[in-house]
């Protein structure tokens, strides 16, 4: 079976390698431009393994889907793909194409499945390998697989964790399925599916007034991006690493409880949350002692 392989990063990279060691044919690379003289994980892996590579600068531009009708290939895999490929290119194959999305589909549809999940606190996510369509996420199920997310996991710790390798297993999985003539094609129940923006800067911004449990979960599902984000003196700030802390207080959401070696003990209601690694513009990305040192903070002043 001839593989047309669509993706970038590190996730790219190792499916390219999953599938190659099962012993499937890859006759092709698609990945992102090269930025200056960095060129992507993917690439330089697909040279490595001698399988060619394309790099058009979107995938909707003509040479992408005559690179593609020149692969001649049976079956599109789409890992960790963020451009959009237009509808005549995933048709090209002969078999279809298949993509990896981090959620239980049909819920959580979108780019920041993963973020939206923890960030709502839910007890468990997972995986799906789809057949792609022309919708967004909203392909027939080829499967699925489930994972518990922690109460005190992020998004981060949740994808590369579980979801990354896990991923990179079931779209080899699917490649096999595909190739012994035994996979599924699952329709979704349309009428479940949700969306969820962007996790981006749009919506980062943290409301001290929610409920404990929002207020951490919040924290938890922005990082390690885009960052729960607050202000301190006029100034903004991103909260990282927090942990959640069922002790009772007066204090108004956002107010410094304590200042101690480990972080800032900060009050939400009803509990706290303790903040362990902060960013700012000036400082970057620190440990809650830099932040201390450079900013001082005091018990009593508050976030806002």
């Amino acid at each position: 079976m001839r593989i047309a392989l669509i993706g970038q990063a590190a996730f790219g990279v190792d499916a390219l390698k999953g599938l190659l060691e099962r012993g499937h044919k890859v006759v092709g690379v698609f990945c992102p431009p090269d930025r200056g003289e960095k060129a992507d994980p993917l690439k330089q892996a697909a040279q490595a393994a001698g399988v060619p590579v394309f790099q058009p600068k979107r995938m909707k531009d003509p040479e992408a889907l005559e690179q593609m009708v020149s692969l001649a290939p049976d079956l599109a895999v789409l890992a960790f793909v963020t451009d959009i490929v237009p509808g005549k290119v995933l048709a090209v194959p002969k078999l279809g194409s298949i993509c990896y999305h981090p959620s239980i589909l049909p819920r959580y549809r979108g780019a920041s499945a993963i973020n939206w999940a923890v960030i709502n606190g839910e007890a468990k996510t997972g995986l799906t390998i789809f057949w792609v369509d022309e919708g967004i996420d909203t392909g027939d199920i080829l499967l699925q697989k489930e994972v518990e997310v922690g109460p005190g996991e992020t998004t981060g710790e949740v994808y590369f964790n579980k979801l990354y390798p896990m991923g990179v297993a079931a779209v080899v999985e699917a490649v096999d399925l595909i190739a012994q003539g035994k996979a599924p094609r699952i329709p979704q129940d349309h009428s479940l599916g949700t969306y969820d923006p962007p996790c981006d800067e749009k919506v980062a911004g943290l409301d001290w007034n929610c409920p404990a449990r929002q207020v951490f979960n919040f924290i938890r599902g922005c990082d390690p991006q885009p960052g729960a984000t607050t202000t301190f003196r006029g100034e903004k700030v991103k909260l990282y690493n927090a942990a959640f802390l069922d002790e009772a207080h007066t204090a108004q959401p956002g107010e410094i409880l304590a200042v101690t070696d480990q972080g800032l003990k900060v009050a939400v209601p009803g509990a706290a949350i303790l903040v362990t690694r902060f960013r700012t513009k000036e400082l970057g990305k620190v440990k809650a002692p830099d932040f201390i040192k450079a900013r001082e903070p005091k018990a009593g002043e508050k976030f806002i």
